[in-house]
């Protein structure tokens, strides 16, 4: 696997080795040993897959607070999505930031999301397929969501928004008194 640092600490970009013949390929999904070049050397306790099947459709931007905070590994299997996280880490030199990249099923690309970071997606094509990997287990009293609209995050999305669940069209903007969670 190939480990890309970004300007965001703890975030990561990973590309995969894919090996391939004439049967098809294979890549790692996940490798602890490679994965502790980078210093991780969390548990993975929880496993989510979704099916996202129109494209322009967004989720997120969710994020659970302490104690329930999560790293997440995030991987396109199947379509093409454009990830979003935000920055939420008080003190952090890249607090309220975002950090876009295409997540696709080509290149199997994936991004390690560090605590403290709100996550969402918008598909580029239908049926997309996302694998989550969380170092928590989800809480709904810790949960929450910020608004893709939110001016404080100055985020704009590809595509037009077709679909969105309410929940997600409902999350509030960050209050003007938000300096960031405290990990």
């Amino acid at each position: 696997m190939k480990f890309i640092e970004t300007s965001f600490d703890g975030l990561w970009v990973i590309e995969p080795e894919i090996k391939s013949d004439s049967r098809g390929f294979l890549s790692r999904l996940f490798c602890r040993n490679e994965f502790s070049h980078i210093s991780f050397n969390k548990e993975f306790v929880q496993e989510n897959l979704t099916l996202t099947k129109v494209k322009g459709t967004f989720r997120g931007l969710h994020y659970q607070e302490p104690p329930f905070g999560e790293v997440k590994l995030v991987r396109c299997l199947k379509g093409k999505v454009f990830d979003i996280v935000v920055d939420l880490r008080k003190n952090s030199k890249t607090f309220l930031k975002t950090f876009t990249l295409e997540l696709n099923e080509e290149k199997l690309n994936m991004i390690l999301i560090p605590e403290g970071f709100a996550h969402g997606f918008q598909t580029l094509t239908n049926n997309c397929l996302m694998l989550y990997l969380h170092t928590n287990f989800y809480n709904s009293q810790y949960e929450r969501g910020i608004n893709i609209t939110d001016p404080r995050i100055n985020c704009s999305l590809p595509l037009p928004l077709k679909e969105i669940s309410e929940r997600d069209k409902n999350h509030p903007y960050l209050p003007k008194e938000f300096e960031g969670l405290t990990l």
